[in-house]
């Protein structure tokens, strides 16, 4: 059965994904007026463990409040640690009404999705909310979830997206390196992430779902972090995760299709759509712009256009005729 295309609208676009502590509430208030597509509030990694607890209040309390970001999630405690089933039961008891997903840390196997799945919805019965609107992203972070993703992926259908954590993958395979997000200094015979990067991909979009890239680190170095946007954005991702406000224009801009591209892509639907059609000659293949657009072109021009509304964009009147475009 082929997958459902991936949900494109503005409430679903995923180009920065901001982190905040779930501990610190000047970064939850601070947060909530930043132009990111998403946030997650942190359980996880940026939480002590003596303030876990205190830390699920201070999240549901800032669930309540107003964010600028359309698509605002909680990221729970790994499978393997004692917090998770609290994560769940005391954040989406207290808020689930504001919560869009929750983000799945170290995930490992199908398993741990139909778990968290089976939670969510006796924590949503017993509290009145709609069972299954709240989603599920899973982190790939460790050799085992890269070897199961595709499992992963098509565990359950609350799964939205699929998002590579660099540092604990790092951690897992013995990368010698302690800047994550960065090229291993040492290797340079291409790129070191890109067989995980592109597994990862491959899953979600079988599947229907988002795919997002892990953080750049080295917060001041934004040049850096473009770098590492760019090679993800070029090979297909939705989005990366970033941890400063810095971070949130340049990945907006770089996950955001080119204007001109955009442009395009609109010229070559409208010229296939009537080079196709019975009256413009009913042609498969013309050429726009010097290139060639077919069936499989279309494709390309048809999500380029879906991304580039999805995030804003606009054209005037791009369009062309059949008369214009050169049949092949």
């Amino acid at each position: 059965m082929t997958a459902a295309a991936p949900d494109m609208s503005a409430a679903q676009v995923r180009r920065t994904i901001l982190a905040v502590p779930g501990s610190s509430e000047r970064f939850l208030t601070k947060a909530r007026g930043l132009a990111a597509d998403a946030v997650f509030l942190d359980l996880e990694d940026a939480v002590a463990p003596a303030a876990k607890v205190e830390a699920r209040r201070q999240v549901v309390a800032a669930l309540a409040q107003d964010w600028a970001a359309p698509l605002v999630t909680v990221r729970v405690n790994d499978w393997t640690t004692q917090w998770t089933y609290a994560d769940v039961v005391d954040v989406v008891g207290g808020a689930g009404a504001h919560i869009d997903a929750l983000v799945l840390p170290k995930v490992q196997s199908r398993d741990q999705i139909v778990a968290l799945d089976l939670l969510l919805t006796q924590v949503e019965r017993t509290h009145g909310l709609p069972v299954g609107r709240i989603g599920i992203e899973a982190q790939i972070e460790d050799a085992p979830g890269l070897l199961n993703v595709n499992k992963i992926a098509a565990a359950s259908p609350r799964m939205r997206s699929l998002v590579f954590g660099p540092g604990d993958f790092m951690a897992s395979i013995g990368m010698a390196s302690t800047n994550v997000g960065e090229q291993p200094d040492g290797y340079d015979r291409g790129d070191a992430f890109h067989h995980v990067l592109f597994s990862i991909l491959v899953a979600a979009r079988a599947h229907g779902l988002a795919a997002v890239d892990g953080p750049y680190v080295a917060i001041r170095d934004l040049d850096g972090f473009r770098r590492s946007a760019r090679a993800a954005a070029a090979l297909g991702y939705d989005g990366k995760w970033v941890l400063h406000p810095d971070q949130i224009a340049a990945g907006n801009e770089i996950f955001t299709p080119r204007q001109t591209d955009f442009e395009r892509a609109l010229r070559m639907i409208d010229a296939y759509a009537a080079a196709t059609a019975e009256a413009g000659g009913a042609v498969g293949a013309i050429v726009v712009d010097d290139e060639m657009v077919d069936e499989a072109g279309m494709k390309v021009a048809q999500r380029i256009v879906a991304k580039g509304r999805a995030a804003g964009l606009t054209a005037g009147e791009t369009g062309l005729t059949a008369g214009e475009a050169t049949q092949k």
